[in-house]
């Protein structure tokens, strides 16, 4: 049975191409290994680095010596001759025999009062007589039970305890520098400040029989019925 090919799979018409093709890149490739050219690598030496280690030298500290004072100068010892031409009476007589009139006094040196002053800036904490609420402890209860309101806050919360204050009665008995020390919370500090700040006028304070500035603590207890 012959074979049967087709005109696409016959090779044989493209053998020239293919000829031609081939003998052209083996001389491409025979020109560029005529033309390849390898140069030499050189290595450059950096050297190497070398370090001189010099030794300090320790200075010694100098100090510049100061010549010494001079010595003060002598007091001179000249003597003034001055002329005297006051005359002297040499005869004279103290008559020191007491009569029956003489009468004798002692005289006793005074000696002034000096008072000692009171620093008027300087806030005392214990004095000779404590400053005092006009009208006594018992008025004081009873200021404070009828101005004392319970914040609505501290009542709903159930909020109760003691609240220190602290204030400076003044020289002339007035309520100054009022602070909470330790408080509940609740607005409760806030009332027992605003209660201390609106208190009459208190009998101050004496050191030495002067009125003085004197610190007070004061606790404020708020207790839900």
């Amino acid at each position: 049975m012959e074979a049967k090919k087709t005109p696409k799979a016959d090779l044989e018409n493209k053998k020239r191409i293919f000829l031609q093709i081939g003998m052209a890149l083996a001389l491409l490739g025979v020109l560029v290994a005529f033309e390849w050219k390898q140069y030499e690598r050189t290595v450059v030496d950096l050297g190497v680095m070398e370090m001189d280690f010099v030794d300090e030298e320790d200075i010694p500290i100098t100090r510049q010596e100061q010549p010494p004072p001079p010595p003060p100068p002598e007091p001179s010892m000249e003597l003034i001759i001055v002329e005297d031409d006051v005359e002297i009476e040499e005869d004279f007589v103290i008559d020191v025999d007491a009569t029956a009139f003489t009468q004798v006094q002692e005289f006793a040196p005074i000696i002034p009062m000096v008072e000692e002053e009171v620093a008027e800036d300087v806030i005392f904490t214990v004095v000779e007589d404590q400053p005092a609420f006009p009208g006594g402890e018992e008025a004081r209860i009873r200021y404070l039970q009828e101005n004392l309101r319970y914040p609505q806050m501290a009542r709903e919360a159930g909020i109760q305890g003691t609240v220190f204050v602290t204030f400076v009665v003044e020289r002339d008995g007035s309520v100054t520098d009022v602070r909470v020390l330790r408080g509940i919370g609740g607005g409760c500090d806030e009332e027992a400040v605003r209660v201390v700040r609106n208190m009459p006028r208190w009998t101050p304070g004496r050191q030495r029989g002067q009125p003085v500035r004197v610190q007070f603590n004061m606790p404020i207890r708020f207790v839900l019925n």
